[in-house]
């Protein structure tokens, strides 16, 4: 019998420096996805979950030792598709940590940092191969023997040669890609956001399943798809999706979830069966689920009261901008303002709350117009706003654009790929045509502390979900604004 050893490597202190303790721990989804494919063909699994446990290196690499696999797997994924890349940091020390011990180990490194870059992959980082590709049947190949010209997906060298194979089809989600291998997970490890706890619901136990793949929109700062080449959108069997959070309630005690999809509130008939199914299930009330919307998915009231029926209290909605011309500029929707504050009102008015994202530093981007956006936010007055900076994601089309204009990215300076980490110390966004990175940075630093330190948001906290709310909020701004070096800290 094969065996194979899957790891989800951990980076969390340099990717979130001292708010490390904030962030969720999730289980990893590609893990269990190929976990799952390969189980099932009859190999023996093993997943380490390195952030979760808090491990470092160097103990990943004696677990490998200890186990012996005749494959090591390193899943290069994040908390969402765009993480991949500064994932990387905690995945190259774990594969130099393996090779330093037993250098001839076998390690394929795959995600959706591998996919966009599979050839500089390959050529800067100590492992044997590359997956170029979702990755079950390109693990099955290694582990089955077949000979390395023949299997889907995969990169690897051939003398002086980097040979890329062709790509692996697409599998079907409820049939190969269940991922129904939550016993090799250590599944109280896991922890949601700080902010989904806000009404008093534990951190932990917590979980993330997905119901779908891909998304059908281009915006042009997202690299989502890079790992199906293309703009496919697959879903599972809302009975499967309803059964799997009916087990993890009865097997490990979760009622805190996720749902991972890049955009969940898209196939209107999808979520309805998915929320029926949790209603007639009798679910509902117990569960706390957030997932990932858009402005122009969340037209239908009757839809979001459905949703809060089946436990959905959060709603993470992508506004990115206030400003339409910048929107347009990154193929970000065909909205307005008044669409916006509709939209977020639609959903506020089910019941659910809203998680909002701003992104400053588009490509049209100017001092107004982040002003701007600054500005809607507090109109809106989530409950939490996450506020990014603009980064060319490798994979995104964003990415090849600044290569093309001769923009500094992160890999070409010493910050490397941590910094594409929003919260690390070496972050480096990209500029506008009018701002410096170091303008945009400081600006959004400075945006996070001001939206959160306001009375008006306090006090819509305050009444919204009390005291502790509150306090947990006070405990991150304590931490004040992170260090960064492109700032002169």
């Amino acid at each position: 019998m094969s065996t194979v050893t899957l790891i989800h490597p951990g980076a969390a202190k340099e990717i979130y420096g001292s708010l490390a303790k904030f962030s969720a721990a999730e289980p990893p989804l590609w893990c269990r996805l190929i976990g799952g494919y390969l189980r099932d063909r009859g190999h023996q699994v093993q997943i380490i979950d390195a952030e979760a446990e808090w491990l470092s290196a160097s103990t990943v690499a004696y677990r490998v030792l200890k186990s012996r696999p005749q494959l090591v797997v390193l899943v290069v994924y994040g908390h969402q598709p765009s993480a991949s890349t500064q994932q990387m940091v905690g995945a190259r020390k774990t594969a130099q940590a393996i090779k330093d011990i037993q250098p001839n180990q076998k390690i394929i490194m795959i995600g959706n940092h591998c996919s966009a870059l599979p050839v500089k992959t390959i050529s800067e980082e100590p492992v044997d191969y590359v997956c170029d590709g979702e990755g079950p049947i390109t693990m099955a190949g290694l582990l089955s023997g077949q000979s390395l010209d023949s299997i889907p997906g995969l990169v690897w060298k051939d003398g002086d040669t980097i040979r890329q194979n062709s790509l692996a089809p697409l599998l079907d989600l409820d049939k190969d890609l269940h991922g129904q291998v939550w016993d090799l997970l250590p599944m109280s490890s896991y922890r949601c956001h700080h902010w989904q706890a806000f009404d008093g619901t534990p951190r932990q136990p917590y979980a993330a399943i997905y119901t779908s793949l891909g998304c059908s929109f281009k915006c042009s700062f997202c690299m989502i798809n890079v790992f199906q080449h293309g703009n496919h959108y697959r879903m599972r069997s809302p009975v499967q999706v309803a059964a799997e959070i009916a087990n993890l309630i009865d097997q490990y005690g979760v009622t805190t979830f996720k749902v991972i999809d890049e955009m969940f509130v898209l196939n209107r008939q999808h979520v309805l069966q998915i929320c029926n199914h949790l209603i007639n299930m009798k679910l509902g009330d117990q569960l706390n689920l957030w997932a990932y919307a858009r402005i122009d998915t969340v037209k239908d009231q009757q839809l979001l009261q459905t949703m809060r029926r089946a436990g959905f209290k959060w709603l993470g909605i992508g506004i990115e901008s206030a400003s339409k011309h910048v929107r347009d500029g990154v193929d970000k929707g065909r909205f307005g303002n008044e669409q916006i504050l509709q939209a977020v009102d639609r959903v506020k008015a089910s019941g659910i709350h809203v998680g909002a994202n701003y992104i400053f530093g588009l490509p049209d981007d100017t001092a107004g117009s982040m002003q701007e956006t600054y500005d809607l936010a507090c109109k809106i007055n989530a409950p939490y706003s996450n506020f990014y900076c603009t980064m060319a994601y490798p994979g995104s089309p964003l990415h090849r654009i600044a290569q093309e204009k001769g923009w500094l990215l992160p890999e070409d300076t010493d910050a490397g790929w941590l910094g594409y980490s929003q919260h690390a110390y070496q972050t480096l966004p990209l500029p506008t045509e009018t701002l410096t990175a170091v303008e945009v940075l400081a600006f959004r630093d400075e945006a996070f502390m001001k939206y959160h330190q306001r009375p008006e948001y306090l006090s819509m906290l305050q009444n919204t979900f009390g005291e502790q709310a509150v306090t947990d909020m006070k405990e991150i701004l304590k931490h004040g604004k992170p260090k960064r070096k492109l700032l002169g800290d």
